[in-house]
């Protein structure tokens, strides 16, 4: 399978699963809005949620990948398999163990991660309660992780890409039956999700366990060892995991001290889920796909092949982040209150969300470019560097999010996200530079600048076909005139941004038909 087919097939089940997500989001805000429970909600679904993206988006396996490739390449299948059973014993009683701890010690980790709520007596207690009934999604989604990781690096991509759907269909479902119901109480309704969350683990996990049966690869749980395997892993995995998952360990952070203000993480949370599109359609896909491919290429001595690799993401990856990040950030509150303006969710909760989206955009091309560099390093089994990196950007994370927070509430945690975001990109972009790893070559970066040429040039015509043409739609009482409006507007800036770039021969016709074929 080609570079770029990989891409799509993690991108378009991403896709599927992020408008699942907003589905979901619009039910989830339909019934609960942006007050305490919604809150208490939210704050004890990022606990498990953020461990899913540590797991599952990449960084457990910027260990796992390049170890298990290494095995597979010098001891052929069978060295890989056994290999993979020691690390599956080793990772299941390890993640037992913690989370038996965390839920006897439930009220302390939240009191740590939302200190505010504890002027909320209610508040709190409700807290603890979703999120020991959602803690052990974390069991379920880091051995699937691990699974995905195999079947990545056989190059088998869809199984693990489509996980995430599952989440979001039974969480669809539950909140279909929710508002079908007759259930008053927001704290029962809170609760009944929290279910739902723990259920859709456990059905990822058996989707996956599936997979691995039908392309017969079967693991046995054997007694977890302490030998080079393991340290090995551990060497690697926890620097891995640090660097690979800093983007959502910045918004987690941005979690606790939303959590003095007021619907603050509600306003986070629902700005953080539009954003999350485009970087999961791309940034996921691109951290996926390249550490496997990546690591099979150095493992072969391809380095020619490894450099094409990097171009070919950092260019796919640029040319669908940049008009995202210009959009987003020139229409938010149409976006916003079209998606969730509706039931709970007031006019005012779309103006403060839209802020809040405004500059989560201007750090999006800075998150995906950490998914595209960060791969270099971890394929060369380097996780120490991008951690280094990583743990800067938290200490500026926070720094500029409590200075901010008193002038600009939680558009100062957006902003101070975005700035951490920047500077670990940079940072990585350098570092790649100077030990001769990865040099964006002159070619590439004419091309980059062509984008935001034409991404500007899409801003324009967005904004005055908005102005002109669509804001009376866009503002229309009648849902299915605001929904047409902004498709239609959607669609304007797409068509404009792609013939600008066609015009400014960002790309060619013969390029895309060779990125498609994998040349």
């Amino acid at each position: 399978m080609s570079l770029f087919k990989s891409f799509a097939t993690v991108g378009s089940a991403t896709l599927l699963s992020r408008i699942l997500g907003f589905f979901r989001d619009i039910l989830i805000a339909t019934t609960l809005g942006s007050g305490p429970v919604a809150d208490a909600f939210f704050v004890a679904f990022r606990l498990p949620n953020l461990f899913r993206r540590l797991f599952a988006e990449g960084a457990f396996n910027s260990a796992f990948i390049p170890l298990f490739s290494e095995k597979l390449e010098k001891e052929g299948r069978e060295g890989a398999k056994h290999y993979a059973e020691e690390i599956l014993s080793g990772l299941a009683i390890t993640l037992f163990i913690i989370s038996a701890l965390i839920e006897i010690f439930m009220p302390t980790f939240i009191l740590l991660n939302a200190p505010g709520f504890m002027d909320e007596a209610g508040k709190f207690d409700v807290t603890v309660l979703y999120s020991r009934v959602m803690f052990p999604y974390l069991f379920c989604m880091a051995i699937v992780a691990m699974l995905s990781g195999i079947l990545n690096s056989f190059g088998k991509f869809k199984a693990a890409a489509f996980a995430p759907v599952l989440l979001n269909i039974i969480l669809i479902s539950v909140l279909l039956v929710i508002q079908f119901s007759d259930f008053h109480s927001s704290v029962i309704i809170g609760l009944i999700l929290s279910w739902g969350v723990l259920l859709a683990g456990l059905a990822q996990l058996s989707l996956l366990a599936w997979a691995m049966h039908k392309n017969d690869i079967k693991l046995d749980l054997k007694r977890p060892r302490w030998n080079d395997n393991s340290k090995n892993l551990i060497k690697l995995g926890i620097p891995g995991i640090i660097s690979g998952g800093i983007t959502q360990v910045n918004i987690f952070i941005g979690t606790i001290i939303a959590s003095l203000q007021a619907s603050a993480i509600s306003y986070l949370y629902y700005a953080d889920r539009i954003y999350q599109l485009p970087l999961g359609i791309v940034g996921i896909a691109i951290g996926v796909v390249l550490l496997p491919t990546l690591s099979r290429k150095l493992n072969g001595q391809d380095i020619k092949g490894a450099q094409s690799a990097m171009d070919h993401s950092l260019s796919f990856a640029m040319l669908l982040t940049l008009p995202a990040a210009v959009a987003l950030f020139v229409i938010p509150l149409p976006i916003i209150t079209i998606l969730f303006e509706r039931g709970a969710f007031t006019p005012s909760d779309s103006y403060q969300t839209a802020l809040a989206l405004k500059a989560f955009a201007i750090g999006l091309p800075a998150f995906v470019l950490i998914k595209v560099f960060s791969p270099a390093f971890f394929a060369r089994k380097d996780t120490k560097s991008p951690m280094n990196f990583a743990i800067c950007s938290v200490v500026i994370n926070i720094t500029v999010s409590f200075l901010l927070f008193d002038y600009m509430g939680h558009i100062g945690i957006a902003l101070a996200t975005t700035i951490a975001g920047w500077i670990n990109a940079i940072s990585l972009m350098i570092a790649l530079n100077r030990r001769g790893l990865y040099k964006i070559s002159g070619k590439i970066s004419g091309r980059i600048l062509r984008m935001v040429v034409a991404s500007l040039l899409m801003a324009f015509i967005t904004i005055v076909s908005h102005d002109i043409l669509l804001e009376t739609w866009l503002t229309s009482s009648n849902t299915l005139f605001a929904i047409i409006a902004l498709t239609l507007l959607v669609l304007i800036g797409i068509i404009s941004f792609f013939v600008s770039a066609y015009l400014l021969r960002v790309f060619t016709i013969k390029e895309i038909k060779n990125l498609r074929s994998g040349q």
